[in-house]
């Protein structure tokens, strides 16, 4: 097993694990455990839903297969999102990367963590209220939540139908723009620079 999965799993960042065999040679993708991934089992960090797994992909994990990506495994949260500390129960409190004795934040601390070890090159998470940016902010990686309805929500467990928004956490900002490009179908490429400044 990958050094930097083992790191994370000891961290309680994942609540499963894709199968080496699996893992292709695009961006390594952690996947906040919301969200629908066809084979997957979605338990919301929770166990109140069937242990059957996805039929099918949500809208976004489609688009990264399409571009490439593959999924290093299903990241843990608060149980439902509901929550800012990446405390859950059920399979664990997700432990801050630099620090063990401190809260990694949520509710999508697994997603953090993964990214912040190196377990994968970017992350799914979700944010209502702040559960991208907390953790990301906690764990010193960037964090972003693109406007609602700028990601198809189709196949993600919801906390609030009217604030929840799907977004990125990377290690930089231009993985975190690619990501979300990415996830939406809005795929335009990004500038290898940034344009000269004039008039100052």
């Amino acid at each position: 097993m990958n050094t930097a999965v083992h790191r994370a799993q000891e961290l309680n960042a994942f609540i499963s694990i894709a199968a080496p065999a699996a893992i292709g040679e695009g961006p390594r993708v952690a996947v906040k455990d919301l969200v629908d991934v066809a084979g997957c089992v979605t338990t919301g960090g929770g166990r109140v839903f069937p242990l059957v797994p996805a039929a099918r992909d949500a809208p976004l994990i489609a688009r990264l297969r399409d571009a490439g990506c593959c999924f290093v495994g299903k990241t843990n949260l608060d149980e439902f999102a509901y929550g800012a500390l990446g405390a859950n129960e059920h399979f664990g409190d997700m432990h801050h990367p630099h620090a063990r004795d401190r809260i990694a934040g949520g509710s999508s601390g697994g997603s953090a963590i993964a990214v912040a070890v190196g377990a994968a090159d970017w992350a799914i998470g979700t944010d209502t209220g702040g559960s991208i940016r907390i953790p990301a902010g906690l764990c010193g990686v960037v964090g972003f939540k693109p406007t609602l309805g700028t990601i198809d929500r189709t196949g993600v467990v919801l906390l609030s139908e009217t604030l929840d928004t799907v977004g990125a956490l990377a290690p930089d900002v231009r993985t975190a723009a690619r990501a979300v490009e990415q996830m939406s179908g809005r795929d335009r490429g990004l500038p290898t620079e940034a344009p000269a400044l004039t008039g100052m």
